[in-house]
């Protein structure tokens, strides 16, 4: 395994006022898995779509020498002709297909110019067999879950000879069974001799599977780990990653908890589609003046709904029960009326839920309380702009102005863009669902920095996510979901990741409320 594949060398790549790539080396050794870490922004995909041909050749410098010799690549044929398959963050499947038409889209076996759906019914078969799936070719892609999707899009790289496959952030919304059954694959495809370049946030998943891993930062390579001759450092690599330190992951704290400002008592929501199918079963929680609150459980425990459908009955039918602020029942059944009582929900999916990515941040950022930038119902631009460089000073919004699309900056930015939103509808309760989800280390450490400014204003925090570290590194309180019902509830003290996965296992535990 000491033979190169792949080399990249000194690859630069500009956008108008952005260094995004400068003077990149990467070199990856045949059927090796090789982690590519770095903050957003940091240049990961951007080199990765310079290898794919999305980012055809002249339009950087640099060399790509592939198995020895100097390549260019006009598109995406050309890398995927020799082998070199990427799998995009966002899925590339056509949900309304089947998996055997996803998998040869464009590439469909034929006889005599006709397509051979026999034969493409065949293939699919093995080489769903390979990728561990025992669904029919002929299912609809809508049908299956992310995590399924994840290794359809393997499949389909399969059928195309890859000899290299690409992964970007392909854990980033899969739960933690469907990681390692994907993680289990890429070890199972080098035992066959095909390589993998894997980007990801996740420490503990590359330190399980990676051979080598390069660290970029501000578009340059401050860092290779050969992971067999040295032992694995989380911390060197997060200190690499972030340029300094950091010794606490999760920022320290003053607590000056309150009076109880919210409640729910015994909400019960059926599913939008399906309204004989109760989705949450008599929830109750409630929320301190300064407090933060987690809710852990497994993808499809009923989180979000959970959240959703106190905002404003984002979603679900059928929804019953009370919400209290400061003691008296409110009003949220819309989504402006639960606006009007203070509360703000971070959506989990800032690109199709939180953002109009096509407009620029102040735009966005003064989405959710236009009344405030308005006069006689025509928007003020001079006041919306200083309202969102505010935040954008406030939250260290990284961009060359707020007239920046949001679809430009990398998804720390993103995040904070929506937290801006959100916080210029000046709420008294804020819901956060994984508000982390996608970004870095170091993009993180700020995401929660902020969260711990906004709890000393006196706001409570209602916090969602599927990273326990985080849960217990950030909240006062957590409460355990498990099929749409609290299974537990632990203090700060109390809580472990054991305790909590144990409440999420066994559906209860002697703390459950």
């Amino acid at each position: 395994m000491t033979d190169t594949l792949l080399e990249m060398r000194a690859i630069r790549k500009t956008f108008p006022g952005v260094v995004a790539l400068d003077r990149v080396d990467l070199r990856v050794r045949s059927g090796e898995i090789h982690a590519i870490v770095g903050e957003n922004g940091a240049g990961k995909s951007t080199l990765m779509k310079v290898l794919s041909g999305v980012y055809g050749a002249g339009s950087y410098t640099g060399d790509i020498a592939w198995q020895g010799q100097v390549s260019e690549f006009a598109g995406i044929r050309d890398s995927e002709a020799l082998g070199i398959i990427i799998i995009h963050q966002e899925l590339a499947l056509v949900p309304l297909l089947s998996i055997a038409e996803n998998i040869f889209l464009g590439n469909e076996p034929a006889r005599h110019g006709v397509i051979d759906w026999e034969a493409a019914q065949t293939r699919t078969r093995a080489l769903l067999k390979k990728v561990g799936l025992d669904e029919q070719p002929d299912t609809l892609v809508t049908n299956l879950g992310v995590g399924k999707q994840q290794l359809i899009e393997i499949a389909k790289a399969l059928s195309k000879n890859v000899k290299l496959l690409i992964l970007d952030e392909p854990t980033a919304s899969l739960n933690e069974s469907d990681s390692a059954a994907l993680l289990d694959l890429l070890l199972e495809l080098q035992r066959q001799g095909i390589a993998s370049i894997l980007i990801s946030h996740k420490l503990n998943e590359i330190s399980r599977v990676a051979n080598t891993i390069t660290v970029l930062r501000d578009g340059k390579t401050v860092d290779s780990i050969d992971c067999r001759a040295e032992k694995i450092s989380e911390e060197r690599i997060i200190e690499k990653m972030v340029g300094r330190e950091m010794a606490e992951r999760y920022p320290s704290r003053e607590r000056h908890i309150g009076e109880t400002i919210f409640e729910v008592r015994d909400w019960r929501v059926h599913h939008p589609d399906h309204a004989e199918r109760a989705v949450i079963k008599g929830v109750s929680l409630h929320a301190k003046k300064g407090e933060i609150i987690g809710i852990a459980g497994l993808m499809g425990s009923g989180r979000t709904e959970l959240a959703m459908s106190i905002f404003g009955r984002a979603w679900g039918q059928g929804i019953s029960g009370t919400v209290l602020k400061n003691g008296v029942a409110i009003d949220v059944s819309s989504i402006s009326k639960a606006i009007a009582h203070g509360i703000a929900y971070v959506t989990e999916d800032r690109k199709a839920l939180g953002l109009i990515l096509e407009e620029d941040i102040t735009l966005n950022t003064s989405l959710a309380n236009l009344p405030a930038v308005s006069k006689r119902l025509v928007i003020d631009k001079q006041h919306e702009f200083a309202v969102a460089d505010g935040y954008r000073k406030r939250l260290n919004i990284r961009c060359y102005s707020v007239l920046q699309k949001v679809v430009n900056l990398s998804g720390g930015n993103q995040q904070k863009v929506v937290l801006a939103k959100w916080l210029f509808s000046r709420p008294d309760i804020l819901i956060l669902d994984e508000p982390s989800r996608g970004i870095d280390v170091g993009a993180k450490y700020e995401i929660y920095s902020i969260i711990n400014e906004l709890a000393a204003e006196g706001k409570c925090i209602i916090m969602i996510s599927s990273e326990m570290p985080e849960l217990l590194g950030m909240c006062d309180r957590i409460y355990v979901m498990n099929e749409g019902r609290f299974s537990a509830e632990f203090t700060a003290a109390e809580a472990t990741q054991e305790s909590i996965m144990r409440a999420i296992v066994t559906q209860g535990d002697k703390h459950a409320h």
